[in-house]
């Protein structure tokens, strides 16, 4: 598929995607969700197929973990261009298994990282945490000015940040060392996508605005 067909196929997805919103859930509150949701279709690498994709793969597998293993474990779940990052705590290495196992049910599970800690559930401190510590990584990601930083998806948990995305390997190492260096990270690790400076460029690539056509001069 080449860019411009791309780009058309992305706008008409958006389109539908823009429309259903508010049809499903009847509400300003949700047309605002769909608009958001626009947005970072626009800006984002992943075709908008696969944006859309993953919203639905990520709640389908954790839901799945849910139903069958409940409060015994604490699992989040991320998915990113149909990879899924699992993290959290899980009582024994055979739970972890399983959640791997369930996780990879999901239809379309391009690849699986499980970074699941054999661990007790972490406490609410311990999230509200690393919820700070994603959020300061972000803020200095968009400070630093030296890639999009919505093209690096950050998840903490228990300090250590998992950062994801379709990048170049110039940006994956200022992503990783701008995290490295941030307050509260204990370790950083690579999910990454690694794609080449012209993958990057045609991912990026938006048409110029269409100029209106001025009137010839009547004579």
């Amino acid at each position: 598929m080449n860019i411009r067909t791309r780009i058309g196929a992305n706008l008409r997805n958006l389109a539908a995607l823009a429309l259903s919103v508010p049809i499903l859930a009847g509400c300003f509150g949700a047309t605002a969700v769909g608009v958001g949701t626009g947005a970072l279709v626009l800006t984002d690498r992943r075709h908008s197929e696969t944006f859309i994709s993953d919203e639905g793969m990520e709640i389908r597998a954790a839901n799945r973990i849910t139903e069958k293993h409940g409060d015994k474990v604490h699992v989040n779940v991320t998915t990113y261009n149909r990879m899924i990052l699992l993290t959290g705590e899980v009582p024994n290495e055979a739970v972890k298994a399983d959640v791997e196992k369930v996780a990879s049910s999901v239809p379309n599970v391009k690849s699986i990282s499980n970074e699941l800690a054999i661990a007790g559930p972490s406490s609410f401190g311990g999230r509200g945490n690393d919820s700070y510590i994603t959020s300061k990584v972000k803020a200095r990601f968009v400070d630093a000015d030296k890639f999009a930083a919505n093209h690096v998806k950050v998840v903490t948990e228990a300090g250590v940040v998992f950062l994801l995305g379709l990048v170049t390997q110039a940006e994956a190492n200022a992503a990783v060392e701008i995290a490295r260096t941030t307050g509260g990270v204990q370790k950083v690790v690579r999910v990454f996508e690694i794609i080449s400076p012209e993958q990057a460029r045609a991912m990026d690539y938006t048409p110029a605005p269409a100029q209106d056509a001025k009137p010839s001069a009547q004579k």
